[in-house]
């Protein structure tokens, strides 16, 4: 087994994005779902030709949490007629031609007057459709904040919140986002948390999810992962389907891969995302997935093989699967 695989697991396990080479591969297209549905009796939703197209077939939200040594929370009071004088967290749609990161920074200058830098991805949520909020955490580097006197169309003002019930929330959902951002700052040193993950500048034509799954041997209690040929070893990719949550992409593709009776599994969150506008408004999702028969128990169906990592990164996956912190959270809405 070539070097460059366990190469490959160890630049995901830091967040780091794959080579160009790699991202043309994919295991399991819409294409071959839809084969599969036909075959079921089920008429396929969505066209194998699909692109995902900013602001036409896809949506991707980034949102920024700011937490201040007072552990109070940066806010903005909404200026759309929708919602006019509730709060939120600033936060927008991502713009044709622009990278996740620069969209957060923007929308947090547009609706804060706050300049901030960007260190990690917090969590990222997704529901068909195809819509994805990338949250990140941020700390001011410069600005001013902005005061009802500066009111406009992009918010009223924006302020420094404590306590919560003090002011009227536009949803709740950001309500997890504030709290998980909250434990990241006060996280101690060497707790188990996942280090600074930024998104991998690595264009996608294509909305693609990539697979880490581990295992443990039971006669050699050796960790493996789950490695796919097409035209080269490589981690299993599928193409997510638009028109269904990514829980039900992850399931088509687990029973492609080890059958109708896959054994008991779970995902247990984001390694790496990448994106970049380059070469359309794609992105891939790196998942780690962990099973929890050993590798005797769990047969394989497609062209994949179990690959024995390195004592060392059998040790660095080991870190990540018994820490619920040491992963990027994805929560699937729908």
């Amino acid at each position: 087994m070539p070097d460059s695989v366990e190469l490959n697991i160890e630049k995901v396990l830091m967040g780091s994005p794959l080579e160009n080479s790699e991202s043309a591969i994919c295991d399991y297209t819409l294409e071959e779902q839809n084969a599969t549905l036909e075959i079921q009796g089920v008429k396929p939703s969505i066209s194998p030709n699909f692109k995902p197209v900013l602001k036409e077939t896809v949506t991707y939200v980034v949102a920024v949490l700011v937490i201040n040594e007072q552990n109070e929370v940066l806010m903005i009071q909404e200026a759309k007629e929708s919602c006019a004088g509730k709060w939120y967290l600033p936060a927008g749609r991502v713009d044709k031609n622009e990278t996740l990161y620069d969209a957060a920074i923007r929308e947090v200058l547009e609706e804060t007057g706050l300049i901030v830098e960007c260190t990690t991805l917090l969590k990222v949520e997704c529901a068909k459709g195809f819509w994805v909020r990338f949250s990140y955490i941020g700390h001011v580097t410069g600005g001013k904040l902005k005061t009802v006197s500066q009111a406009d169309q992009e918010s009223l003002q924006a302020k420094w919140i404590g306590d919560l019930n003090e002011v009227t929330l536009r949803a709740d959902d950001i309500l997890p986002l504030i709290e998980r951002a909250r434990e990241y700052k006060n996280r101690q040193h060497n707790s188990g948390w996942h280090e600074n993950i930024m998104v991998g500048l690595l264009s996608h034509d294509r909305i693609l999810l990539r697979l880490v799954v581990v295992i443990r041997k039971k006669s050699t209690n050796r960790v493996h992962v789950l490695l796919s040929e097409k035209t080269s070893w490589h981690l299993p990719v599928c193409e997510i389907h638009p028109a269904k949550s990514l829980h039900s992409t992850l399931r088509r593709f687990m029973v492609d891969l080890f059958g109708a009776g896959v054994p008991i599994h779970k995902p247990h969150g984001i390694l790496s995302v990448e994106h970049h506008y380059s070469n359309g408004d794609g992105l891939c999702i790196t998942l780690l997935v962990v099973f929890k028969p050993p590798l005797e128990e769990v047969p394989i169906i497609g062209k994949c093989v179990w690959h024995e990592t390195s004592t060392e990164l059998g040790d660095n996956l080991l870190q990540r699967v018994s820490n619920k912190n040491s992963t990027i959270p994805l929560h699937v809405i729908c």
